[in-house]
């Protein structure tokens, strides 16, 4: 499974893609497919401090890109990218119509990479030890 990420690179790419498509877009495409409605947003669990919906969409393509770029150089590189798009993404979306700035959001997708970047750093600890 995990060199299956590594082989084929475009599974990250089209992540990436889809989640800028469904950040940029001026309205909640996810709610217009299943609600018929664009200005309602599906909810997959309660928020709490964070948006729950953002933190389960950046631990999904941090854990994608983590398997798909292995190597300590990339894994570093990876999470500056991670951690700069969660900021830009929700950034831009003060400036789109039908869409807000939210700290809730921001918060949820920077928790998102940190708690896939915290997993990935014990798995590849552990992965150490045992060679």
């Amino acid at each position: 499974m995990i060199n299956y990420f590594s082989k084929y690179k475009f599974i990250f790419y089209l992540c990436n893609l889809i989640l800028i498509f469904l950040y940029l877009f001026p309205g909640s495409v996810l709610g217009w497919f299943l609600y018929n409605d664009l200005s309602l947003q599906p909810q997959i669990t309660p928020d709490f401090i964070v948006s729950t919906n953002h933190l389960y969409a950046y631990i999904v393509l941090s854990v994608v890109g983590f398997l798909t770029f292995r190597k300590n150089n990339q894994f570093i590189i990876l999470s500056i990218y991670l951690i700069f798009l969660s900021i830009v993404l929700e950034v831009l979306q003060y400036f789109i119509p039908n869409r807000s700035f939210e700290f809730s959001d921001l918060f949820g997708n920077i928790a998102g990479v940190i708690i896939a970047i915290i997993i990935f750093y014990f798995f590849k600890k552990n992965e150490n030890f045992k060679n």
